[in-house]
């Protein structure tokens, strides 16, 4: 079972309690207190003895998000043929293809599958074939930490994780803020020296809201391709937090389809005139996700 965090948060406010101090009166390890933390599965008779101590019931305590708990169970499991299977399959081609990748969707699928490279023709890039496994790193990266709060440091490490072992990453580094200015579509972008200060200002804007919706990720999204952190891999980590947040926040989460990829673009341009294009760009994602959801008999 997981635990809501939110949920524990409100719980130990009520009684003046912090986390280490709820290990300590009930005697269980830190080392539990970080897996819950983690959002990692807990043991019933261990979230007993937590509800008991803080006088509620175990549904005032666990998560009740099914999509997360499916993917954390079929990751941790490895699971094949499954809901996790399929999300790493289809977020990893799209993603990857709408910013160039060579790869095929089977070809990413057996990558996936096999763990191999098969008979990949001569002329794809190298580069392509280490992203997308690192991709399926980034994937279960979020799915691990889908319920800690969005920070610069997560934003930071997706980035390391998705360009780590390219050419890349030998020449810009991985996991840092861009040193050089850079546009996107030929618009400019934040300036490389103002890039944390922006940076800040965001996840400031983000984490003050008092509940978080589907407009709120598609915005954060617009407003994070708009600062374009990073030299490379802004539109893959910026989908990737959107997935991420989705899951956080119990919201249907969505994949940008590679044929829809004009349609996505022309979004984030024309978001500061008409936010529609793309907030139905990102509804029609999760129509397809919501596909999947139907398919596999999970709730949402």
């Amino acid at each position: 079972m997981i635990v809501s965090q939110e949920k524990l948060k409100m719980l130990l406010k009520k009684q003046a309690l912090t986390k280490s101090a709820l290990c300590e009166k009930i005697g269980i390890s830190s080392r539990t207190i970080a897996k819950i933390g983690k959002g990692e599965d807990i043991a019933e008779r261990i979230l007993k003895k937590i509800a008991e101590h803080l006088d509620c019931e175990l549904k005032d305590l666990i998560q009740s998000n099914e999509i997360l708990q499916t993917l954390r169970d079929e990751k941790a499991h490895g699971l094949k043929g499954g809901l996790y299977h399929e999300t790493q399959i289809r977020l990893t081609y799209n993603s990857n293809h709408i910013e160039g990748s060579q790869l095929t969707e089977d070809q990413t699928r057996y990558i996936f599958e096999t763990k191999t490279l098969g008979n990949l023709p001569s002329n794809v890039p190298i580069d392509d074939v280490i992203e997308t496994n690192n991709h399926f790193r980034c994937i279960d990266f979020i799915i691990d930490f889908a319920t800690e709060d969005l920070n610069e440091e997560l934003i930071l490490k997706l980035q390391a994780l998705l360009k780590t072992g390219t050419k890349f990453a030998d020449y810009y580094g991985a996991g840092k803020y861009k040193s050089l200015p850079n546009t996107v579509g030929g618009v400019e972008t934040c300036k490389p020296l103002e890039v944390q200060k922006e940076m800040k200002k965001l996840l400031n804007w983000y984490t003050a809201l008092k509940k978080v919706a589907f407009d709120d990720i598609v915005e954060f999204h617009y407003r994070f391709e708009t600062i374009h952190p990073f030299q490379d891999g802004n539109g893959r980590i910026g989908r990737l937090i959107m997935f991420k947040e989705c899951l956080k926040n119990d919201i249907v989460p969505f994949y940008i389809d590679d044929r829809y990829k004009s349609q996505y673009y022309n979004g984030l341009r024309q978001w500061k005139e008409e936010k529609g294009f793309l907030l139905e760009t990102c509804r029609f994602g999760q129509d397809l996700y919501k596909q999947l959801l139907d398919y596999f008999e999970v709730k949402y």
